[in-house]
């Protein structure tokens, strides 16, 4: 599943890849730039929001969809091309194994406020809480009852699971150059945003 706002230029490339690997939803978040029409013709199924909402909403928007769909497995990564589809089979291995949610683990992170975050996640056993790839079980989802409610930038299903016992897995993620502006926006907004998100998340 994957969320995407603007990403023209890379989401048929991205779409085209995972779909190797399973049924693909693309959840549009108010697009300007023929991004829905770009993910449907490169095979995915799209999810429309008339306006912005915002990443958390539309992963919230992408997990219905998966729930309604029968899914028993939701992977999720980034529109921007920065995530290797091909990692996907090693996300299914581990929920395989036993794992209720898999974590991607990024090489590198590029704001201070993502190494703050992951530092107070480690006591649960997370990390990366920001990496955009990770895999659920749609139970650890429906156990909730939705994504992340509090904006707190994808990670509020993760320490969910962590705090309630299920069981964690991990993969490392070597992240690509991605196509365009940062999801989170700029250096001084994205760290307020993750900060907040660390700040909620206590």
């Amino acid at each position: 599943m994957i969320p995407a706002l603007n990403e023209a230029a890379s989401i048929a490339g991205v779409v085209a890849a995972a779909c190797a690997y399973g049924r693909c939803i693309v959840v549009d978040d108010g697009s300007s730039d023929g991004t829905a029409e770009a993910a449907r013709a490169a095979g995915a199924l799209v999810v429309s929001h008339p306006a912005n909402r915002g990443y958390d909403a539309a992963l919230d928007s992408g997990f219905r969809e998966a729930d309604r769909m029968d899914c028993e497995v939701v992977i999720t990564l980034d529109a921007d091309g920065q995530h290797t589809p091909e990692l996907l089979v090693e996300f299914v291995a581990k929920l395989k194994a036993g794992a209720a949610v898999v974590l991607g683990v990024r090489d590198r992170k590029a704001r201070l406020a993502e190494h703050v975050f992951a530092w107070y996640t480690r006591r649960f056993g997370i990390a990366d809480p920001l990496c955009g790839m990770k895999a659920y079980r749609i139970d650890v989802y429906r156990a909730l009852g939705h994504f992340d409610a509090y904006r707190s930038i994808g990670s509020e299903l993760a320490l969910f699971a962590a705090r309630n016992g299920y069981r964690l897995a991990s993969v490392p993620v070597k992240v690509r150059d991605r196509v365009g502006e940062p999801r989170f926006g700029r250096k001084l907004s994205a760290n307020l945003k993750i900060f907040r998100a660390l700040a909620l998340s206590l």
